[in-house]
């Protein structure tokens, strides 16, 4: 919303305040003022002139000579202005007048000719151009008739005002009109406000003999009324109306439209003017559209409409969209002498629905959307009417057609005085309550320190008692709430042990040379039912679909992270980005019914993707390529970071490479899985070969033992046996692992496989894994009798249980 000071100045008295000091005061109240801007820079000595001849300068073929009264005296002026020409009053700069940029007006000779003075164009005012009216960018700048020769010039063009641009929530439809920010500023000044009075004088002829209105869609349209002018006369519009149609960004046409567009802003309520001799009617039908109707817009664009559509037809075809825009067919235009003037109220939702299918947003369907004042649509009508008889010369037919089952109740709200001063921290007084009322000119009644307050209905926003506790708050002024501090003992900061143990989570992944990535929470329907963790689909889950999706690669709220940090490895290495190594810490979303109910559960879960080299040396020629034992590596190191204690068991996996695939478990239960994406997967999605792993972050956090653990550093040697075991194919090395780590504790403190062997002198269906074992003892030293039991023990186990030999 743009506020021209000047225009305010109608309504409140805000003289005394400066423009600076007047826009803290209104962002201080609660509405924002993004910006301040002037429509001119400073101009001294520039008065209104008549020009009396206009000839061709004897010396130049592209200047004037020009003799122009000024009021008290007559200049000689040269001119350069190809429109420059006879009997125009025009801005003049007398000799030593001031104009932008300090540059200053002297008597000078032109081509041997004295010039005293300078015709201006509003550019040379320092005008900006927006401000600019149409046909008057280039050369000088030409009043009407009706203005006074020697008059300044500042007033006249507006040249001393200053815009205010507000940026109002969306509560504050009231402040999308001149009218609602004069009542603001009233109660922020405690100045009084004046408004218009719409007083009309009519015909004696009945609107109602002329035209009809006809509602078949009243859910839609509670409010219409049809006003009648004619004997029109199109032509410019006054001067200060066009000043101040401008200073709000909105381009002058011709005096109907202007009125219209003028009462929108100064009212907040859309009015709409057809030619009335062009609807080829005397009714008007609101209804909803039908399917595949049709209407030329006044952008000439034909319109394809729908039953969610609200028309203004004339019974037989539509002529307008309701509240967004008018029909080409009755636009009104140069040779128009009657207008019917449309005021009603429609329906927000209706109007939003026909904005968002046409694309077609105004200053109307803004206000129609974010609702407005009941109690002012007709008297809006009226205001337009007065205008349109004073500076059109229109004549009014007494009434308005109109239709009407609009609500003008007030919203009732109680409050008392504790209940504010509770919330806000304050010792306000009922006296200082009631001030504030006053203020904001709201009707109330009054029971000691209880208050039933009467919400007038340009206030839509207000309906409870919160809505009242912000006006008293912001009119009593949030400067002047109190300072208090926590009651209790002051504490520091601090981060939940939960939020302690994701931060671990996220410095070891770091550190390991993984970077953090946040993807969309929602996805396509393609992507789905992808990579979604074992223990996740045993569950009965279903896909939550949103209701109304942004789009389709935003339907679903995801299941997995797993397949957008896919689509931004494929979208790196698309860019020759081929080394990647990412993870992400966020939540999945579960439901298991079909028709949500409630909101689905979030999970949170560590997913992470990589691909290409690990390690680099250059110098030594050595370079390390992500894979499985990799991605096993870092799950181990991050759970032996957490003090937890994983197992991998090979498995079979959607989209994830057959034999290259693993669950992770943690106390027999799965909590996620690790491997290599499927290849044809990767190819589809022209990937290198990927490495994957994604945990369950809930269920990991809840079983870290947050104690700190203490490990005695070991004082006695340790002795390191290795041993390589003959065994089946389908033998797997971590169970032989689980099986010497069983039998030789307490005395094995460690296990590690460091060999796999296929091949010559292994004969065929066998492989042969080498083990290392450390053994230690925390409070002696081993003897070699101790040692050579217990690795007795373990091979005997091992060759019994799993029908293997040492080898040799």
């Amino acid at each position: 919303m743009l506020v021209s000071l000047n225009w305010l100045k109608n309504y409140v008295d805000i003289s005394g305040i400066s423009t600076e000091e007047l826009a803290e005061k209104i962002t201080k109240s609660g509405i924002e003022v993004d910006g301040i801007e002037y429509i001119a820079q400073e101009t001294k000595g520039v008065v209104t002139g008549y020009v009396e001849s206009c000839e061709k300068h004897p010396n130049a073929d592209k200047l004037s000579l020009c003799q122009v009264d000024v009021g008290d005296e007559k200049l000689q002026i040269i001119c350069g202005a190809p429109n420059v020409a006879k009997g125009q009053k025009v801005a003049v700069a007398r000799p030593g007048a001031v104009l932008p940029g300090n540059f200053r007006i002297k008597k000078v000779k032109l081509r041997g000719v004295e010039s005293n003075g300078m015709i201006c164009s509003l550019q040379e005012l320092g005008t900006d151009d927006k401000y600019i009216p149409k046909g008057m960018e280039d050369g000088i700048y030409v009043f009407p008739d009706d203005v006074k020769v020697g008059e300044n010039v500042e007033p006249l063009l507006n040249l001393d005002d200053a815009v205010l641009e507000f940026d109002l929530t969306p509560n504050r439809a009231d402040a999308l009109s001149m009218i609602g920010v004069a009542y603001e500023v009233a109660a922020i000044l405690d100045k009084p406000i004046q408004l218009p009075e719409a007083e009309v004088n009519t015909l004696d002829e009945d609107a109602n003999d002329h035209v009809k209105v006809e509602v078949e869609a009243p859910d839609l349209t509670p409010y219409y009324a049809a006003f009648l002018i004619k004997d029109l006369e199109i032509k410019p519009s006054p001067l200060w109306m066009s000043n101040y149609l401008m200073a709000a960004g909105i381009r002058p046409i011709n005096n109907v439209v202007d009125i219209t567009n003028y009462v929108l802003l100064e009212y907040g309520q859309p009015l709409h003017a057809f030619d009335y001799d062009r609807l080829h009617s005397d009714k008007i039908v609101v209804r909803r559209a039908r399917d595949g109707e049709k209407i030329v817009t006044l952008d000439e664009q034909e319109r394809v409409l729908t039953e969610e559509n609200l028309v203004i037809t004339n019974g037989k075809e539509s002529v307008a969209l309701a509240g967004v825009m008018g029909g080409f067919e009755t636009e009104v235009h140069d040779g128009t002498t009657a207008v019917l003037l449309e005021a009603a109220l429609f329906s927000p939702a209706a109007v939003r629905r026909t904005v968002k299918q046409t694309g077609l947003r105004s200053e109307s369907s803004t206000r129609f959307e974010k609702g407005i004042d009941p109690a002012r649509v007709k008297e809006a009508g009226l205001r337009a009417c007065q205008l349109f008889q004073k500076y059109a010369n229109g004549k009014v037919y007494a009434g308005a057609a109109e239709f009407d089952e609009l609500d003008k109740s007030e919203k009732t709200v109680k409050m008392n005085t504790s209940q504010i001063n509770r919330r806000l921290g304050t010792e306000i007084s009922a006296e200082d309550i009631v001030q504030i009322l006053n203020k904001l000119r709201f009707h109330f009644d009054r029971d000691g320190d209880y208050f039933t307050v009467y919400a007038p209905t340009r206030r839509q926003d207000i309906t409870i008692f919160e809505d009242m506790l912000e006006e008293v708050a912001r009119i009593y002024g949030y400067d002047h709430l109190p300072f208090t501090l926590p009651d209790g003992t002051p504490q520091a900061g601090t981060l939940t042990e939960f939020q302690l143990l994701k931060r671990k989570v996220k410095s070891y992944l770091q550190g390991a040379g993984l970077m953090e990535t946040i993807t969309y929470s929602l996805t396509d329907e393609k992507k789905i039912k992808r990579l979604i963790s074992p223990e996740v689909n045993e569950e009965n889950i279903t896909p939550v679909q949103l209701a109304k999706p942004m789009s389709e690669d935003h339907k679903y709220l995801r299941l997995s992270l797993l397949p957008e940090l896919l689509s931004i490895v494929s979208y790196n290495q698309a860019r020759n980005q081929n080394d990647v190594a990412y993870y992400e810490l966020g939540s999945i979303f579960v439901s298991e019914e079909e028709t949500l109910t409630h909101q689905p559960e979030e999970r949170l879960r560590l997913s992470g993707v990589l691909s290409g080299e690990w390690l680099a040396h250059p110098w030594q020629q050595e370079s390390k390529e992500v894979d499985f034992y990799v991605v096993k590596g870092l799950m181990e190191g991050l759970f032996d970071h957490l003090g937890i204690q994983i197992e991998f068991k090979q498995v079979k996996l959607d989209d994830m490479h057959p034999g290259r695939s693993a669950a992770l478990k943690v106390h027999n239960r799965t909590i996620g899985f690790i491997g290599q994406l499927h290849p044809l997967l990767q190819k589809d999605m022209d990937l290198k070969d990927t490495y994957l792993f994604d945990v369950n972050l809930d269920t990991v956090l809840k079983i870290v033992d947050r104690d700190p653990e203490y490990g005695q550093i070991p004082k006695y040697p340790s002795i390191i046996r290795d041993v390589a075991f003959i065994l089946d194919q389908d033998v797997l090395a971590g169970n032989v692992k689980e099986t010497i780590e069983e039998v030789g504790s307490p005395l094995v403190t460690q296990v590690q496989v460091f060999d796999v062997y296929e091949g010559n002198n292994i004969e065929s269906g066998k492989k042969s894994i080498a083990y290392s074992l450390l053994y230690q003892h925390p409070e002696k030293t081993l003897k070699d009798e101790e040692v050579e039991a217990s690795f007795s023990e373990i091979i005997e186990t091992v060759k019994n249980k799993y029908h293997a030999h040492v080898r040799s």
